[in-house]
Order: C-alpha cells, then sequence, then structure tokens
C-alpha cells in the first residue's frame, strides 16, 4: 500500500463539476481507498482580482473549496491545492492583461509533437513580476485549505524552448535545463514562505538528468505517463537516487478516447505501481484530463478510478478485480459490462496512438488527420453496430424515478456511445446536430456551465 493514494481531476479544460458532482467524487475515493485529491487549476480558481481569466469559466470560490476541503476531511481525505505555475497558462497568457508576463508573448512554440501552440503558453521565468503574480495567487489560494502540500504544476514549458522567447540569452548562456530549475526553486522558495511543501510535475526535469540530484529535498516530485509502456521504472529509478520523495503517476486513459481506452488503463496503473513499489513511492497518483474539451463523461473515467484506486491500496493484486463486478456496485445499476466494453472499441482495426483514440480523431477532425487505414468503413460501420447495442442496453436503465443516481451514470453511458456512433458516422448531420445537443443535455447533469461553449466549439459542426 502505497501512503498517500491520490486521485487528480482536470477542472481547467473545460469541465467544472457542481459540488454535488464532487461530493460524490470524494465519496467514490473513500470508497476505493484513496486518502487525497487535487483539482488541477489553471483559471478555474475565482482570484478576486482575475476576474478578466475566470469569468466564463464557472469557477470555484474561496467558500466552494472550504466546504469541499471539509468534506474530504470528513471522508479521509487531504485535499491538495494545485495551481499551474510555469507552462499551461494560456489561459492567462492569451489576454492582454497578462500577456506581458509570457516567456513568448507572440505565441507560435512548437511542441514535442510536432505541433504549434497558437497562444502563449508560459510564464517567462526570467522576469521578476512572474513571482509577484504567483505570489498573489498563492495568497488567495493556498489560505483555503488544510492541506501543507501544494502542487505547483511546472510541467511542459514548451515555450522556454524556443529562439524567440524572452529568455533566450539566458538560455543560450545557461542551457535549458538551468534556465528552468533556477526558476522552478524560485517557486519552491516562495511555496515554503506561504508555509506549504512544493510538488511538482516531474517531466521537464528528467529532460535534463543531471540537474535532478540539484532539486531541494523537500521538493515531491510528481513522475507522470500515460501509456502502457511508459518508462516508469526508469525515471523513478532517477527520483530515488535522488534521495526525493515521489508519486507515481498514471491515467485514467479516458481523456481524447471518447469511451476510455480499457486495456491501456490497466497496463498503465500497473506499470507504475510496480515501479511505484520497487523504488519507494511515497504516492501513487491517478491523473484524469480534460484534454480536447473534457468530452468523456464521469463514467468513462470511472474504471480508472476504481482500479487504480485498487492498485494503490492493494498492490500487484488488483490486477485480478471483477472490475465489471466493481462498477455495478458503484453505479448502482448493471452496467458495468457495457461500459467496459465501449472502451475496448478502440482496439478495433489495430488503429492505435499514443494518449488519444483514433475515434477521437476522426470525430475531432484535426488538420491533417487522415483516417487509420485500419479503420475501414466495414469496421467503422462494426463499431457502430456494438455502439448502438451498448446505447440500447443503457438507455433501460435511464429512468431517475427507478434507478436514482444509476439513471445519471446510464445517461452518461448513452452518451458514451453516440459519441463512438458519431466517429463512425461523422459525414451524418442528423447525427451531429443530435451529438451536439445531447452534449451539453449530459454535461449540465453534473457540471457548470462555464466551459460547456468551449467545449461544444472542439465538436463538429453541420
Amino acid at each position: 500500500m502505497f501512503t498517500y493514494r491520490a486521485y487528480m481531476l482536470d477542472i481547467s479544460r473545460d469541465k467544472v463539476p457542481t459540488m454535488s458532482t464532487l461530493r460524490l467524487i470524494v465519496e467514490l475515493l473513500a470508497r476505493f481507498g484513496y486518502n487525497q485529491l487535487q483539482l488541477y487549476i489553471e483559471h478555474a480558481f475565482a482570484y478576486s482580482a482575475h476576474e478578466a481569466v475566470w469569468r466564463n469559466a464557472s469557477p470555484l470560490t474561496a467558500a466552494e473549496i472550504r466546504q469541499l476541503d471539509a468534506c474530504c476531511a470528513m471522508n479521509g481525505i487531504e485535499l491538495v491545492p494545485n495551481q499551474n505555475s510555469f507552462g499551461h497558462m494560456e489561459r492567462w497568457l492569451s489576454l492582454p492583461e497578462y500577456n506581458a508576463l509570457a516567456e513568448l508573448p507572440q505565441g507560435g512554440a512548437m511542441t514535442p509533437w510536432g505541433t504549434v501552440k497558437k497562444d502563449p503558453t508560459t510564464l517567462c521565468p526570467t522576469d521578476p513580476r512572474t513571482l509577484e503574480f504567483l505570489d498573489g495567487l498563492y495568497a488567495e489560494l493556498l489560505p483555503n485549505f488544510g492541506s501543507r502540500l501544494f502542487n505547483i504544476g511546472c510541467d511542459e514549458t514548451f515555450d522556454l524552448l524556443s529562439p524567440g522567447g524572452r529568455s533566450a540569452a539566458a538560455v543560450k548562456e545557461k542551457g535549458a535545463g538551468r534556465v528552468y530549475l533556477d526558476f522552478l526553486k524560485k517557486v519552491a522558495d516562495l511555496v515554503r514562505r506561504h508555509g506549504r511543501r512544493p510538488m511538482f510535475w516531474g517531466d521537464m526535469i528528467l529532460k535534463h538528468p543531471e540537474l535532478v540530484p540539484e532539486l531541494p529535498k523537500d521538493m515531491v516530485a510528481l513522475d507522470w505517463g500515460y501509456e502502457g509502456n511508459h518508462p516508469f521504472m526508469e525515471e523513478a529509478a532517477k527520483f530515488q537516487a535522488a534521495g526525493l520523495d515521489f508519486y507515481v503517476c498514471p491515467g485514467t486513459s479516458s481523456w481524447n478516447s471518447l469511451a476510455g481506452r480499457i486495456e491501456n488503463m490497466r497496463e498503465n496503473l500497473e506499470a507504475a505501481e510496480r515501479a511505484g513499489r520497487q523504488f519507494g513511492a511515497k504516492g501513487y497518483m491517478v491523473t484524469d484530463w480534460g484534454d480536447g474539451g473534457h468530452w468523456q463523461p464521469l463514467a468513462a473515467s470511472l474504471p480508472g478510478l476504481i482500479l487504480g484506486g485498487a492498485f494503490a491500496s492493494e498492490g500487484p493484486s488488483a490486477a485480478k478485480m471483477n472490475l465489471e463486478e466493481a462498477l455495478d456496485a458503484a453505479m448502482g445499476v448493471p452496467l458495468g459490462g457495457t461500459l467496459l466494453r465501449l472502451g475496448t472499441l478502440y482496439l478495433r482495426g489495430g488503429a492505435l496512438r499514443a494518449n488519444a483514440s483514433e475515434l477521437f480523431r476522426i470525430l475531432a477532425g484535426d488538420r491533417g488527420y487522415s483516417r487509420h487505414p485500419g479503420l475501414t468503413d466495414s469496421v467503422l460501420a462494426e463499431i457502430s453496430s456494438i455502439a448502438e447495442g451498448c446505447r440500447h442496453a443503457a438507455s433501460a436503465f435511464t429512468s431517475p424515478t427507478l434507478y436514482g443516481q444509476g439513471a445519471v451514470w446510464a445517461e452518461e453511458i448513452v452518451h458514451i456511445a453516440n459519441l463512438v456512433d458519431a466517429a463512425c458516422n461523422r459525414r451524418d448531420e442528423r447525427r451531429l446536430r443530435f451529438l451536439r445537443e445531447d452534449h451539453a443535455r449530459v454535461w449540465r447533469l453534473r457540471n457548470r456551465e462555464g466551459g460547456l461553449a468551449d467545449s461544444l466549439a472542439r465538436l463538429p459542426r453541420f
């Protein structure tokens, strides 16, 4: 059993749950062996001086955080504050009020995957105003939490590698790794002044392994990776050798998937547990992201939540868990098998990719995307037929008078089937029109209005 068994939910891309949904998640976490919760924040907290950035996001307020903190405590859960503090700040930096704090104010950074970030994403580490800005955020956010930990993020700082960045001279003189580490240490000092222990995502420092031993020993590294073959062993060994406390951080494999990637999720969770156990990780954190508009409803993440809790609290024996039965019990309706069947459709046609399903890419219609040759018209027709059967099975349980909260899970499973079906029939105007209406309706069952327009904007139009 890991000392810290955490779950992290993305509430910044684009879905902010209602308070009743957050309470439900806390109850699920307590039931399945977790003792920590993080809500990933970029802009979804109602900072008093920064309404421009959260105005349309339906953010959590300070009072709501305090209520949730108390709810967590009653359920044996530690609510750990989380505010990204270096990369992934495009919601801020794309606005005129904050653009001067950007490393690359004009945007256009190249990612490791060959895509280009249109908006600036990374705070400038060599601008002293950046720390002043973060200090103001921390002063308002942190008093609402009882936890002494604080996740400052600091992942995927792509703009720092751009030759046109404001820190380009420092990067040329010292190297990108050194510039990154120097700023990370300054943010960590700021966190300590606020009485917290800093946690950070480990991806950027792992690109400069020679610098890992220089990390302050009170920092907690978060070693994330979301594929079944992620090199957790290699990365965990580096953090252990440096004498750092660290968490292994797999994921639910639900984002960018429509229905989940069940087999990848199983492999990813198991690989993280194995490496964390071997190299003495203090914690195991299951991450649940909202990339691509957060199209997947909560039901798509439930298998990963349940199985991740089992790996965190029970170890290798979790691999033998009857996940279908656990899902049935958690949802209160016998739809675990239906949900798992939808979550394996991404395997059809051999069209596999990292961090997404081909079905998601078809529906998203990303620029430059071409359909995998394994997804022939006949394979898509087969997938559509299976989705129709799953939709029919779940529709039988959507009456709230008969099935109570189970009906909401059923509605979400119906919507997952609709997403898959729309991907298989992307040129069907009727399906796409219905999908947009259905997406908005199901979104509102558990989530706030803010972010819905952004999510809908990513769905194809008819």
